[in-house]
């Protein structure tokens, strides 16, 4: 396998020192590219090429790449995790292409220059995104038990998640710094290092002021960190941390749904088209760089619409054999 991820360990370094990705996303690049060895059957496209007995990039085409994702399907790998190794696939081909690594591209990575990559993603079916209803908002908010320390902190996790709707990544690296309750706003720093303000309701801004007052100065106690939420221990929060804080929080209030973070984001963005905020102002404060990946939440919003007006409208679901 030497020969043909002789620049991998490269192209992971480029991901870190000039693409500013995170340490969870170069492992993505990594286990897609040269597969996990640790479990499951071995999905990595290096680790196929080998089972082909391809010893050099240059030889593949564009049957090697089609014969990969048919072998992806038939060890029932999902399509958006296929599309995912697709694309890995095309930035190291690109990165390969900028430092001129290869004499020649096995297949063209960019537009104009015959058959592309490209052309081999996935048609995925695109569901809409899961959401909470205002009452479920109500009784997650309500779930934690604010006699506890830890409940204290579960509130504010819980109103900021939904307030400003952040990422998972983005909340646990947020700092004290960062926030500034007297004007009910915050710092994020995003996907690709890049800095955002996001802005926070009463509610939230409440949780978070009684958490900073009455339960982190218990958790400091065990440690000195400039962390915004910190664990048992004085240290700051994983992001599987939080996903357990709000999936057992979430199982106290009576949610059916598997709620998660990126959960409450979509809750987030679709209640504030409900409530009629502009697109492009929503695509700010999630952070998107393409408008067309906010847009999705516009669907949300009309679905919403449909279902109320059906369940509500006296005439909505009359048939023609009522007149």
């Amino acid at each position: 396998m030497t020969a043909l991820c002789a620049e991998f360990l490269s192209f992971l370094i480029y991901l870190s020192a000039e693409q500013n990705l995170s340490l969870r996303t170069i492992q993505n690049y990594h286990d897609d590219l040269m597969g996990n060895l640790v479990r499951g059957d071995q999905k990595g496209f290096f680790q196929y090429l080998m089972l082909k007995e391809i010893k050099n990039l240059e030889q593949i085409d564009r049957f090697i790449l089609r014969g990969y994702m048919a072998f992806l399907m038939e060890q029932t790998v999902v399509k958006p995790s296929i599309a995912r190794k697709l694309s890995a696939i095309r930035a190291y081909f690109r990165y390969l292409s900028r430092e001129h690594k290869l004499s020649r591209l096995p297949i063209a990575v960019s537009r104009g220059h015959g058959r592309r990559l490209a052309d081999f993603s996935l048609k995925l079916d695109r569901r809409l995104p899961v959401i909470l209803s205002g009452d479920e908002i109500n009784r997650l908010m309500a779930s934690p038990d604010l006699a506890k320390t830890t409940g204290r902190r579960d509130r504010a996790i819980l109103e900021l998640f939904y307030a400003s709707g952040i990422r998972v990544s983005e909340l646990v690296s947020l700092n004290l710094a960062a926030i500034d309750l007297e004007s009910r706003q915050l710092r994020v720093t995003g996907k690709g290092s890049k800095e955002r303000l996001v802005f926070i309701g009463q509610p939230a801004a409440r949780a978070i002021d009684a958490y900073l007052n009455l339960a982190r100065p218990l958790l400091r106690s065990h440690g000195n960190s400039a962390a915004l939420f910190l664990n048992a221990d004085g240290s700051r929060l994983s992001t599987r941390w939080v996903q357990q804080v709000i999936q057992d929080n979430a199982a106290r209030a009576g949610i059916r749904k598997h709620v998660h973070p990126h959960l409450l984001r979509h809750s987030f963005a679709t209640h504030m088209l409900d409530g009629g905020a502009d697109l492009r102002v929503v695509q700010e404060l999630l952070g998107h760089e393409s408008l067309q990946s906010t847009q999705i939440y516009t669907q949300v919003s009309r679905s919403q619409s449909r279902k109320i007006y059906l369940a509500s409208h006296p005439l909505a679901t009359q048939n023609d054999d009522d007149h």
